[in-house]
């Protein structure tokens, strides 16, 4: 069985979010002059000055909404519109720092399609290695959802077996390997084209859902 599953988030703020990302990566890639950055600093003061008058955003009011309107079942409520999980750290896709990372859903793993833009690189033409363990906590993550198990990041442990590159699609696809009382034990690997490029083992600890009643699923 495969199941896509896209982040829906207010399709407004992706569109800024997105504008965002790219002129992140952007900035890094290119080499603008004095003046150029000069007008690049005052357009960014006048944004962040309009954005700081707008009202602040609650992130627990917004994942309640969506913990509450999400279908019944839903293994990913995280992906609700607004829900505050969609601007997440990493693989928000409202979130303007994010990495570019696109879900789908099978029966035994997790697949997801990443790319690592030039603001992630670290030696030239490789993606730096905490931003790709930054991937891999996030994609592993999702089989936590499968699971419709809380848990939190425990251990994390990524092996680096050849360059990450930078600007290319990437795989990784992660699987809960097995269970240890309240410990989940999920491998998970990145390949580039054939090659595998890196590999992560993780560890997450299970929490007593009775510990969120009354709060949104920590997923």
């Amino acid at each position: 069985m495969r199941t896509l599953r896209r982040m829906q988030p207010d399709q407004p703020r992706l569109a800024a979010s997105t504008a965002l990302r790219d002129l992140n990566h952007a900035f890094v890639a290119h080499d603008p002059d004095d003046e150029q950055l000069e007008a690049i600093a005052r357009a960014a003061r006048q944004l962040v000055s309009q954005c700081e008058r707008a009202p602040r955003r609650d992130r627990l009011a917004l994942m309640r909404a969506a913990s509450d309107a999400a279908p019944s079942g839903d293994s990913f409520p995280s992906a609700a519109s607004g829900s505050g999980f969609a601007d997440r750290a990493v693989g928000g896709a409202d979130n303007p720092t994010g990495v570019d990372i696109e879900v789908e859903q099978m029966t035994e793993e997790i697949i997801a399609r990443v790319t690592l833009r030039r603001a992630f690189e670290g030696a030239p033409g490789r993606a730096h290695g905490g931003i790709v363990a930054a991937a891999f906590d996030d994609v592993t993550g999702y089989v936590i959802g499968q699971l419709r198990q809380p848990a939190f990041t425990g251990e994390l442990t990524v092996r680096y077996l050849a360059p990450v590159p930078v600007e290319q699609p990437l795989e990784m696809r992660a699987r809960l390997e097995s269970r240890e009382r309240r410990k989940l034990f999920i491998t998970a690997e990145a390949r580039h084209g054939e090659q595998i490029v890196a590999t992560c083992r993780a560890i997450y600890i299970t929490v007593d859902p009775a510990k969120y009643e009354g709060f949104p699923d920590p997923r």
